[in-house]
């Protein structure tokens, strides 16, 4: 999508996660990518890739035999196979971003070691821009629907905080806002009885990869006198637009905005 890359930077770069993969393409270093996760699909090109492993379980070997000079990775869980790669002498790159702001810097971050700052620096423009306009058209509406994200059933687990992020941003309230500073998933478990007492307006739900099925979430106990099961508002989300921290999030924001909009139009 953009371009600027400089001689003298990775020229081999192997991605452990959809976001990183989706990033390089986007500043323009796509052909310089040789290896990515079996999560990759964004762009077309990047399926086209060695595939090396998914999120967590990787083979070493396999990356080591694409003689990568650069390694980008995320997150804390992966801490396992960046530190073999480090072992190996590999260079690895790992952001752990967390937040919105932390995507936007991530994608400067891996753009500044690809050589494509510039790219870089244009596509987070472009971020911040719908990110401020989706949320200047929301603050205008009366009301704030109250939104319950699921990001696994059993058990119940909250968004992590760029989700929490995006639901504000697309005009809705997350009703466990508070949450959003947990960073790990455990921390961030809830009881069926609590979202009931929170009454969400809308469910959402992406269960990291997994189909979500939406009557068993509405005949749980009690959860028929959710208002959003009453109205039947419990709409699954591509994990691809919501549970990857990059430049997807924003198709997960229109979504999410439609949604909501959506809702207010009907009360």
């Amino acid at each position: 999508m953009y371009g600027g890359a400089r001689a003298g930077f990775p020229q081999r770069i192997v991605c452990l996660t959809a976001e990183t993969a989706e990033i390089a393409y986007a500043v323009g270093a796509g052909e310089r990518v040789v290896g990515v996760p079996g999560t990759a699909r964004r762009p077309e090109a990047a399926r086209e890739k060695a595939r090396v492993g998914g999120f967590t379980t990787f083979r070493v070997d396999r990356i080591l035999a694409l003689e990568p000079d650069l390694v980008l990775a995320f997150s804390d869980l992966q801490k396992d196979v960046v530190s073999d790669l480090i072992g190996a002498g590999v260079a690895v790159l790992c952001t752990n971003q967390r937040s919105l702001d932390e995507v936007l810097q991530a994608v400067l971050v891996i753009g500044g070691a690809l050589g494509c700052e510039a790219a870089a620096r244009g596509l987070v423009q472009d971020m911040q821009d719908e990110l401020r306009q989706v949320r200047e058209y929301s603050s205008l509406w009366p009301d704030r629907p109250r939104v319950w994200f699921e990001e696994w059933p059993d058990p119940l687990i909250a968004g992590i905080r760029w989700v929490s992020e995006l639901i504000e941003v697309a005009g809705g309230r997350d009703v466990f806002a508070e949450l959003r500073e947990v960073p790990a998933a455990p921390g961030r478990i809830v009881a069926p009885e609590a979202v009931l007492a929170r009454d969400p307006e809308i469910i959402l739900a992406s269960w990291c990869g997994k189909p979500v099925d939406r009557a068993q979430i509405a005949a749980r106990p009690g959860w028929e006198e959710i208002s959003a099961v009453k109205a039947g508002r419990i709409h699954e989300l591509d994990g691809a637009d919501v549970l990857v921290p990059g430049p997807s999030l924003l198709r997960g924001l229109r979504r999410i905005h439609e949604i909501v909009q959506t809702c207010q139009a009907q009360a």
